[in-house]
């Protein structure tokens, strides 16, 4: 009872500790005035024409050099150049850069112009790991080695995406098991030469300490050898300490350390996995084969890693329980040890080399069986803390009475699936896709997007990168109109792909004759035979209509531009494409046009849209620019802007997404600030 209490008061000690460093974060050394940094490589990574260093300087920073470096871990360089601040994602339930360099406790980029190698003095142990680097380098079986060896995940993308979309992308992740593993075969080999226990025990730690050197220190690895390392405490010590409590102090001593961690996705998963595999432990020990325990644990990790993974790929595999059950003994028993085997076998490369592409075509060939897949939208915490909760009183029924009710949380998915059928809300997103167009209206269980932006200079997929994520992040499998307002890159561009990607029904073109893009999407529509239409007067959708107010043919695509009006729970859209002053004239001439609540600005902003007559017409009392970041075209214009001085501006370059949300007729803003 008395170690209990102790564990209770630490816990809540360092429980404050944590949310008072995380409240109160430690101010950066570096600023925006920085201009050089000197430190030591720690970690370095080349990928075509740019390299990324961490370097271990006055704090951790990361440094990015657009050009073919050859580094080397452990030198001493000095580097000219320019800081920034990392981003957070402009679009909603995506990835955040920033949140994730901050679980690696880096605060700045710095953007490499100048580089110096100030001596070539390398410690012992980057020696050592550069050593381990090249001779990896020099195996056919490269990337599962510095997978397993290094934690470093250089698997292709295709096999990656294959293993994720699987569910079984964990097993490439160094944690407990491998761990279990190494830690097995040092103990069974020093035990051969060495008897004492203890001196065994510290003879392992050094190693695995060093191991996460070699490794970088993920989170995953660190709550195994930190969680092994209380046990081996606890056994030298005969020391009477459940182990849930070992997992609590460890969770808490690596928030103290980074209180980013809480950032960290494998942070959370391996906690939250090791803590429901721990309290359950009587419930996988009812059961006496090896297929029967591997199953229950997978099941429970499965279940309890849901959520979770909702939020990062938006779908679930519903058979990835049977699919860890195929892989988990060929990648755990066979490939794992393998390849520490072949480390310093290296005549068992071929060997493992098969091996590894038997898995990867199995695993390929699975996930074209693609039935089972089903798409979830993003999930809020608050949602996540009941499903763990759910599952927890679940699991107990099960362990105390030996009845299953799991089918249970099958329901929750299925309801979980289904919830933009529940859901009435009304949503309208101004999707940041730089310089560009794209909108998404959600309207009564019905989709609508209005353009799809196009590439940037840097070719950029935004479809693939930045729509496609969003929309699945929505729950959206369908859209019922595309509407193209008119044949410009930079808001049809991704046209193609979207329909590749999506199930689309209809597709609505403006006014005018098919420009080349415009010819090209049709081909792809006709193939597909999906139904399209242009120069439309208005769409019914349900209750709501879109009218197009738009209708007379131009020599040009930006007077063409559909000018779109819409009105939804008394609240009054307006969607002004590319249009120019003289459609804007146009459509005065002939409506008697209302206030509007919120206008998406003609042209980005540009000087030929927006004239003064037209937006103290419409007074818009909130007003969207979607626009890219230093643009080279100078959007938005400062006339503009001074046009729509009494409107509310919201823009994508510096607001990020912009979202309307109507729900019991009250109107909700919420921005994606970079």
């Amino acid at each position: 009872m008395k170690k209990s209490r102790i564990v209770l008061l630490f816990s809540i000690i360092m429980t404050i500790t944590f949310l008072l460093r995380f409240i109160n974060p430690e101010k950066s050394i570096y600023n925006k005035k920085t201009k050089e940094i000197y430190g030591i490589i720690t970690e370095c990574n080349s990928k075509e024409n740019k390299t990324t260093l961490i370097i271990k300087a006055k704090e951790k920073i990361l440094v990015n050099i657009y050009k073919n470096y050859k580094c080397e871990l452990g030198k001493t360089i000095y580097i000219k150049g320019k800081i920034t601040k990392p981003q957070n994602n402009t679009l909603p339930y995506q990835f955040n850069y920033k949140k994730y360099l901050l679980s690696k406790n880096i605060k700045y980029i710095f953007i490499a112009k100048k580089i110096k190698e100030t001596n070539n003095k390398i410690s012992l142990k980057y020696k050592i790991k550069n050593t381990l680097i090249k001779h990896i380098n020099n195996y056919k079986s490269k990337d599962y080695l510095n997978t397993f060896i290094l934690a470093n995940n250089e698997i292709d993308e295709k096999t990656k995406t294959s293993y994720i979309n699987n569910g079984i992308s964990h097993l490439l992740t160094i944690s407990g098991a491998h761990i279990a593993i190494i830690t097995t075969l040092l103990y069974k080999l020093i035990k051969k030469f060495i008897k004492n226990k203890k001196i065994i025990y510290i003879i392992i730690f050094y190693t695995l300490i060093f191991y996460l050197f070699i490794t970088g220190y993920p989170p995953s690895l660190l709550r195994a050898v930190l969680l092994y390392t209380g046990t081996m405490i606890k056994k030298i010590l005969n020391l009477e300490i459940k182990t849930i409590y070992l997992l609590l102090v460890v969770l808490l001593t690596l928030l103290n350390i980074n209180p980013y961690y809480i950032y960290d996705i494998g942070y959370i998963l391996t906690f939250t996995i090791s803590g429901y595999l721990i309290v359950f432990k009587n419930l996988i020990n009812k059961y006496q084969t090896y297929t029967q325990k591997t199953l229950i644990i997978t099941l429970i990790a499965f279940m309890t890693s849901t959520p979770f993974i909702i939020n990062i790929n938006f779908k679930i595999n519903l058979i990835s329980i049977l699919i860890n059950l195929i892989f988990i003994p060929i990648i755990s028993f066979i490939l794992y040890p393998l390849t520490l085997l072949t480390l310093f076998i290296k005549p068992l490369d071929g060997l493992l080399y098969k091996i590894i592409k038997t898995t990867e075509t199995l695993s390929i060939k699975i996930e074209k069986i693609d039935i089972f897949n089903i798409s979830l939208c993003h999930i809020e915490s608050l949602y996540i803390i009941i499903y763990l909760i759910i599952e927890f009183t679940l699991l107990k029924i099960w362990e105390r009475k030996s009845k299953n009710y799991l089918w249970i949380i099958l329901i929750i998915l299925i309801i979980h699936h289904n919830i933009n059928i529940i859901n009435k809300e009304i949503k309208i997103t101004y999707i940041d896709v730089k310089q560009g167009d794209s909108i998404l209206i959600k309207l009564n269980r019905k989709n609508i997007l209005i353009d799809t932006g196009g590439y940037l200079k840097n070719g950029e997929n935004h479809v693939k990168n930045r729509i496609n994520p969003y929309l699945k992040s929505e729950g959206i499998e369908k859209i019922k109109f595309l509407i193209i307002t008119h044949g410009d890159y930079d808001h049809m561009g991704e046209a193609i792909n979207l329909v590749n990607s999506f199930k689309v029904e209809k597709v609505i073109f403006n006014c005018g004759a098919f420009n080349d893009l415009e010819k090209e999407l049709i081909k792809v529509l006709d193939k597909k035979h999906i139904k399209y239409y242009s120069c439309i007067k208005e769409l019914n959708i349900d209750k709501n209509k879109l009218y197009f107010l738009q209708t007379e043919e131009y020599n040009n695509e930006n007077d063409n531009s559909n000018v779109i009006y819409t009105e939804l729970n008394e609240y009054k859209f307006m969607f002004m494409g590319d249009a120019s002053v003289t459609t804007e004239k146009e459509i005065m001439s002939k409506y008697n046009l209302p206030k509007i609540d919120v206008l998406k600005v003609g042209h980005h902003g540009s000087k030929t849209s927006s004239s003064i007559n037209f937006i103290n017409e419409i007074s818009p009392k909130y007003s969207i620019i979607s626009v890219g970041k230093k643009n080279h075209y100078g959007h938005p214009n400062k006339e503009v802007l001074e046009n729509l001085e009494n409107s509310k501006i919201y823009r994508t370059d510096k607001d990020g997404s912009i979202m309307f949300k109507i729900k019991n007729s009250k109107l909700k803003i919420k921005i994606c600030e970079p």
